[in-house]
């Protein structure tokens, strides 16, 4: 008989409250967090890269709405097969939040913000996440990190705006303020997400998620498709497929387990890397050129990543 899986199970704890199996230390506990979240971090980084060759082949409300619904088709058909019980109700509140800022409005805004902005520009302003989600963090955790974690947090945060600024040539666009919209649903949504993990496994939070916005993706995606052109060709398709599959769930999925494990404000400052492999792609998948800045910024943004992973709050 097959054992059904609670939802709302507490992970087995590990001696300073990280969780883990038995036997599990809490020095590997975080090291095991810190790999979960930097899977996430590199999954992420692809995003915009397979977003540029989705826009290729779909309009950007057809390829945001499908791409919500074939990742709900993937968590939906995990959740029946491992006959997964819904959460508990005081947890949908939280999941409502998870799906409208990382499901809904953070794929939405970057998409609308990549049809006029490069994704090397679009990676270098949402450099600016960790911060914002740090911040959402304290104000809905109670956590306060220390001055040297903050120090270190604003320091790559500069970093990051600088590099924004001399590639945008200090002009601030609509694209801008799509992107600045995104970076503040995605930190509610991550931060949501990840005190959720600590009471679900991370792939179930944006299961949930992404089958509560069903009754809302299923309609647009039938209205976008009938109302924008699609071109299939390979681009299109692999773009699609992986901001599905690989961003909007599996991606997530180690990133809240990891959140959980090591804590929102450090998991958040991972994400310092995110525009720097992200500018990567953009060179080798879609030939946009870096400037000499990038090595400069990516030095500073490992350093101030090294210092926030070994403050302590």
């Amino acid at each position: 008989m097959r054992v059904k899986s609670s939802a709302t199970e507490p992970h087995p704890i590990a001696v300073n409250g990280s969780p883990g199996g038995p036997g599990t230390t809490a020095p590997a506990a975080r090291r095991l967090g810190t790999v979960q979240a930097a899977l996430g971090v590199v999954a992420f980084s692809l995003t915009f890269p397979a977003t540029a060759w989705g826009l290729e082949g779909f309009g950007p409300w057809a390829l945001v709405a499908v791409r919500s619904v074939l990742a709900a088709a993937l968590a939906g058909a995990c959740l029946l097969f491992l006959q997964v019980r819904p959460p508990e109700r005081r947890h949908w509140a939280g999941l409502a939040v998870v799906a409208a800022g990382v499901v809904l409005g953070f794929p939405m805004l970057t998409t609308l913000a990549l049809e006029t902005s490069t994704t090397s520009h679009a990676a270098v302003v949402v450099g600016l996440l960790p911060l914002t989600t740090a911040l959402f963090s304290a104000l809905r955790t109670g956590v306060r990190p220390s001055r040297t974690f903050w120090a270190a947090a604003l320091a790559g945060a500069a970093a990051v705006l600088v590099f924004t600024v001399a590639q945008s040539g200090g002009a601030l666009t609509t694209a801008d303020g799509y992107l600045f919209g995104a970076l503040v649903v995605c930190a509610a949504g991550y931060t949501e997400g990840g005190r959720l993990a600590r009471v679900m496994p991370g792939w179930q939070v944006i299961g949930w998620a992404l089958v509560l916005c069903l009754p809302l993706t299923v309609p647009a995606a039938v209205v976008a498709l009938s109302y924008e052109p699609v071109v299939w060709n390979a681009h299109g398709i692999a773009g699609l497929l992986w901001v599905a599959a690989g961003s909007q769930f599996l991606g997530l999925m180690v990133w809240y387990r990891g959140m959980a494990t090591i804590g929102i404000p450090k998991a958040s400052q991972l994400q310092l890397a995110q525009p720097l492999l992200t500018l990567v792609w953009s060179v080798l998948l879609l030939g946009e050129h870096l400037t000499v800045a990038a090595p400069l910024t990516a030095a500073a943004v490992l350093v101030c990543i090294a210092v926030t992973q070994r403050s302590r709050s």
